[in-house]
C-alpha cells in the first residue's frame, strides 16, 4: 500500500471526532439562528451580526490556543506525559485570560454598534443577546483547552459525546425560553442569548469532570495541578499561538467584514448573508478538523522523529478534502433552495440566500485545502508565512475586491462572496507552496 493510504486511516481516526465535534460548537450557533429566525427577520439578522463578531473573536482563539495541542502532542511522542500536563496547566491559563479579555471587548464595543452601519432596528434588537454570547466566550475557550488536550491523547470521542449533549441541551433550553414554553416567559432573542451561555457552562464543567476520573490521564492531570505558570513556557506558547490566532482571524475576519459590508447592503442581504456563512461555516468543520488532526500527528512524528511520515500524512488529508468538498459542492449547487428555507419563510431571504450558496459551493475546494496546507504547516511550528499568507489574500484580495464590486459597484451580495472565493483560492496557492517546500 501507499504510505500515504496507511498514514489516513489514524489521521481520519482522530479527525472524525474532531469534525464532529467542531459542527457540534457550530450546531448551537446554527441552532439559534434556525429557531430565532421563526422569531422574525430583524431577529435572524441580529443574531447574524452577533455571530459574525463572537465567530472572529472565537476562530482566532482557536489558534492562539492551538500550541497545547501541538505542544501536547510532541510531548506525548517523547513519552512525556507529566510535560503534557504542564501545557495542559499553561493552556488553561491562556484560555481565562484571552476570555476575559476578549469578552470584555466584545460586550463593550455594543455603545459603538451603530457605528458599524447596520440597520438601526437591528441594533436596537441585539442588547442582551450580544452581551450574553460574549460572556459565553469564557466557558467556550476553557472547553476548547481541555478538548485540544484530550484530543492531542488519542481520546477525542468523550469530548465530542459532551458537545452533542450541549447541542441538545441548547435547543431544549432555546424552544422553552425564545417561545415561552412549559410557563417560562418568552424572552425571543434574550432567550437564545441564556441558553446559549448556559450550555456552554454546563459542557465545560462535564468535560473537566470527566478529565479528573479518566485513569489515562491521571499522571498528566497530576503534573497540571500542581505546575505553575511560567513565563518562559508561556512566551513558547505565545510564540506559536499568535501567529497561529492571527492568520485564522484574518481568515475569520475577512469573513465577519463581509457580514459588516452585507448589512451596509440591509437587512434582507444580512439575513442571506447570515444563512449562507451557516451553511458554509458548518461544511468547513470537516477540513478544520482534519486541519487539527494533522496539526497534531505532524508534531507527535516529529515529536518521536519520525518527519519522513509528514508528507505521507498531508497526502491523504489532501485527497479526502477534496472528495469531501465535491460532495458539499453537489448539496449546495442541487439544494440551495430548500437548505436556506430551512432558515427564514421570508421568500426574499431565501432566494438571496440560495444564489449566495452557489458561490459557496464553488470555493469549496480551496476553503478545504487551505485550511488542511495551515494545519500541517502549524504542526511543523512554521506560522509566520501562513500569518502573512492569510492577511494578503484576504485583506490584499479578497475584502478590497467585495468592497469595490459588491458595495460601491452594487453588484450586491453575490459578489462580495465571489471575492471571498479569490482571497481562499490565493491563500490555498500559497500555502500550498510553502508546505511543499518544506517537506520536499
Amino acid at each position: 500500500m501507499p504510505k500515504w493510504t496507511q498514514e489516513l486511516r489514524p489521521t481520519v481516526g482522530l479527525a472524525l471526532p474532531i469534525m464532529l465535534g467542531q459542527v457540534s460548537q457550530m450546531l448551537m450557533g446554527i441552532t439559534d439562528s434556525m429557531m430565532i429566525g421563526r422569531v422574525g427577520t430583524v431577529e435572524l439578522a441580529a443574531a447574524s451580526f452577533t455571530g459574525a463578531i463572537f465567530g472572529l473573536i472565537f476562530v482566532g482563539c482557536i489558534g492562539l490556543l492551538q500550541p497545547g495541542s501541538v505542544l501536547v502532542a510532541r510531548a506525548s511522542g517523547a513519552g512525556r506525559p507529566d510535560e503534557a500536563g504542564v501545557w495542559l496547566r499553561h493552556a488553561r491559563g491562556l484560555a481565562w485570560a484571552a476570555g476575559l479579555l476578549l469578552a470584555g471587548l466584545m460586550a463593550a464595543s455594543l455603545w459603538v454598534a451603530d457605528r458599524f452601519g447596520q440597520p438601526g432596528e437591528v441594533v436596537a434588537a441585539m442588547g442582551p443577546y450580544y452581551v450574553l454570547i460574549a460572556v459565553s466566550l469564557v466557558p467556550s475557550l476553557l472547553f476548547q483547552a481541555d478538548r485540544q488536550f484530550a484530543e492531542a491523547l488519542g481520546r477525542p470521542w468523550p469530548p465530542l459525546a459532551i458537545m452533542l449533549a450541549g447541542v441538545l441541551f441548547n435547543a431544549g433550553l432555546n424552544w422553552v425560553l425564545i417561545y415561552g414554553k412549559l410557563g417560562a416567559p418568552a424572552w425571543g432573542l434574550t432567550g437564545a442569548g441564556v441558553a446559549t451561555l448556559l450550555a456552554r457552562i454546563a459542557t465545560v464543567v462535564a468535560l473537566r469532570a470527566w478529565l479528573r476520573r479518566e485513569s489515562r490521564f491521571a499522571e498528566a492531570i497530576a503534573a497540571e495541578r500542581a505546575a505553575r505558570i511560567t513565563r518562559a513556557r508561556s512566551r513558547e506558547m505565545l510564540a506559536l499561538g499568535l501567529p497561529m490566532g492571527a492568520a485564522l482571524f484574518f481568515e475569520s475576519a475577512a469573513f465577519s467584514a463581509a457580514a459588516v459590508m452585507a448589512g451596509w447592503l440591509g437587512t434582507v442581504p444580512l439575513a442571506a448573508h447570515q444563512i449562507a456563512i451557516s451553511c458554509a461555516a458548518l461544511t468547513f468543520m470537516v477540513p478544520l478538523g482534519l486541519s487539527i488532526a494533522l496539526s497534531m500527528r505532524t508534531s507527535e512524528a516529529v515529536g518521536a522523529g519520525r518527519a519522513e511520515r509528514v508528507r505521507p500524512i498531508v497526502l491523504g488529508a489532501t485527497l479526502l478534502t477534496c472528495g469531501t468538498a465535491v460532495l458539499s459542492t453537489a448539496v449546495f449547487f442541487l439544494a440551495g433552495d430548500a437548505v436556506a428555507g430551512g432558515f427564514s419563510r421570508d421568500a426574499a431571504v431565501v432566494g438571496l440566500a440560495a444564489r449566495v450558496l452557489v458561490v459557496a459551493g464553488v470555493f469549496q475546494l480551496f476553503d478545504g485545502l487551505q485550511v488542511v496546507f495551515a494545519g500541517a504547516l502549524r504542526g511543523l511550528a512554521d506560522v509566520r508565512v501562513p500569518m502573512a499568507a492569510a492577511f494578503a489574500a484576504y485583506w490584499l484580495v479578497a475584502l478590497p475586491a467585495g468592497w469595490w464590486f459588491g458595495v460601491r459597484g452594487g453588484a450586491g451580495l453575490e459578489a462580495i462572496w465571489v471575492a471571498l472565493a479569490g482571497g481562499l483560492a490565493a491563500a490555498t496557492g500559497l500555502l500550498g507552496w510553502r508546505l511543499r517546500a518544506l517537506t520536499r
